[in-house]
């Protein structure tokens, strides 16, 4: 085991399963878009890695911008407040923007994120999440791609983090409980 992955319980998704399923997940976007470009905005920090397996993997055009939205901060339960630490740099009115997500797990994020992107006028909006959870009490909210359906389970790995440490794993694994008290 290398010192990057001391905290991880188990693998949930290889790297494998994980490179196979993006591959899948951009032959379906591809489909969307037959002569458009969307813009693709990643969800800052957790979705910037399969953000960037997935352009590499789209074989259409794409332009490309960020947010970052919060609702945990360092904790592995959402806060229940989400704030937009970093808004997008350019305008979405009448583009087709395809929201890039690293997990839905509550819901609230994501329905927060499209409800703004939704006032800005963009023509279409499209959600790809490489992660949801099987979550009791979730918001349902509209995910037009999953990668994985998941257990309620807290997963580092593959940009995903816990307290800013494990996004560098090139897999998606649970934490493990000797982790979290550790801090």
């Amino acid at each position: 085991m290398s010192r990057k992955e001391i905290g991880v319980q188990r693998t949930l998704v290889d790297a494998t399963k994980l490179a196979h399923r993006i591959d899948e997940l951009a032959r379906e976007v591809d489909s969307w878009y037959p002569t458009e470009t969307p813009i693709l905005v990643g969800v800052l920090n957790g979705a910037a890695l399969f953000m960037t397996e997935l352009m590499q993997a789209l074989s259409i055009p794409v332009t490309v911008d960020f947010m970052a939205v919060s609702s945990y901060g360092s904790s592995t339960e959402s806060s229940g407040v989400v704030q937009i630490l970093k808004d997008l740099s350019t305008s979405i009115e009448g583009q087709d923007v395809l929201v890039v997500e690293d997990i839905v797990d509550s819901g609230l994020t994501l329905q927060y994120l499209l409800d703004v992107l939704a006032r800005r006028n963009p023509r279409s909006i499209r959600v790809v999440a490489l992660l949801r959870k099987e979550k009791p009490g979730a918001i349902e909210v509209p995910v037009d791609l999953v990668g994985f359906e998941i257990p309620d389970e807290f997963v580092i790995g593959f940009g995903l983090d816990y307290a800013g440490r494990y996004r560098n794993l090139p897999y998606i694994g649970v934490l493990a409980p000797e982790a979290i008290m550790a801090g």
